[in-house]
């Protein structure tokens, strides 16, 4: 995903949104999300990690992940049935074979159990972020290394204004610089707003999981931080839930998986089980990490005669 490809896939989605915008006009769409029903709010567990499950049907870099006639339905009702938070749907469809036909059955199908769903395109105009309302999504991703500063507040702004979630993606820590200063700005707008760290590698397309460790703590504090790429196991959400994320990202993992239900079920079991560790009185990890040691022992164990 080099520099080109972002430039290409800003290019793409400009070319997207100046078609859409020829056949109903910036007002009169957002007069219609307006009149929408309220998008759904992002609830976070009280155990202090989520899962963000995606759905897409293909990677640049992995390939074809499902075919076109995967059922979008019966994934994301599994996703979220498995207790995702949120569900993020790619819109993309020349390299990623998404569509806003995805996002808007996605939502059909979560709104009524509760669960937001999250456009996930390579945005460059507020009329897109409207588009995401309108279809019933409950957030946006906005890639901070793709515009610039004027563009990325626009798309603010307008999630704002629809009440929507914003996922702010960076790449390394000069974009984490530019997300603390986007955070500040708008952080008494009432937009709500997810900080997050995709350890693809922008040149070779590779994931580079340790960027997750190494990048952590750049992160602001005060919105939820987001590991995005990089956690495929259970093993995988208990390291980025122990190196302080509060979410994580799983895209291809879960769609190449043949069991997203049980997959999810069990990084959130794990995540939530290394936040619950991080997060208890140092004293109280001390006490149980020396229970084993002061426990009595059967006579057999302390004279070195345990049975086979």
């Amino acid at each position: 995903m080099s520099v080109d490809f972002l430039e290409q896939m800003a290019a793409g989605s400009r070319q997207r949104a100046d078609a859409a915008r020829r056949d109903c006009s910036d007002a009169d769409l957002l007069a219609r999300a307006h009149a929408s029903p309220l998008p759904l709010r992002l609830r976070r567990d009280a155990a202090g990690f989520d899962l963000i499950a995606e759905m897409k049907l293909r990677s640049p870099a992995v390939g074809q992940l499902k075919s076109g006639d995967e059922d979008v339905s019966a994934r994301v009702n599994a996703y979220a049935r498995a207790g995702a938070a949120a569900v993020s749907v790619l819109t993309e469809p020349t390299r990623f074979d998404g569509s806003m036909a995805h996002l808007e059955l996605a939502t059909r199908v979560l709104t009524p159990l509760g669960v937001p769903a999250m456009r996930k395109d390579f945005l460059v105009d507020a009329y897109q972020v409207t588009e995401a309302r309108l279809a019933g999504a409950g957030g946006v991703l906005v890639i901070l290394r793709m515009l610039p500063r004027e563009a990325l507040d626009a798309l603010i702004d307008r999630a704002r204004e629809l009440k929507l979630f914003v996922l702010l993606e960076a790449f390394d820590e000069s974009d984490i610089e530019l997300m603390h200063t986007i955070v500040e700005y708008h952080a008494r707008s009432g937009v709500e707003m997810l900080a997050g760290v995709n350890c693809r590698d922008l040149t070779t397309l590779q994931i580079v999981p340790r960027r997750l460790d190494e990048l952590a703590h750049l992160l602001p504090t005060s919105v939820p931080r987001v590991a995005e790429s990089g956690v495929a196991t259970a093993d995988g959400a208990r390291r980025v839930a122990a190196a302080g994320y509060e979410l994580a990202l799983v895209g291809s993992a879960l769609m190449q998986g043949g069991d997203p239900h049980a997959l999810a079920a069990t990084m959130l079991e794990a995540g939530r089980g290394a936040c619950a560790v991080r997060h208890e009185p140092p004293a109280s990890v001390h006490a149980r990490a020396a229970t084993p040691d002061t426990a009595p022992q059967p006579a057999s164990e302390r004279d070195g005669k345990a049975g086979a």
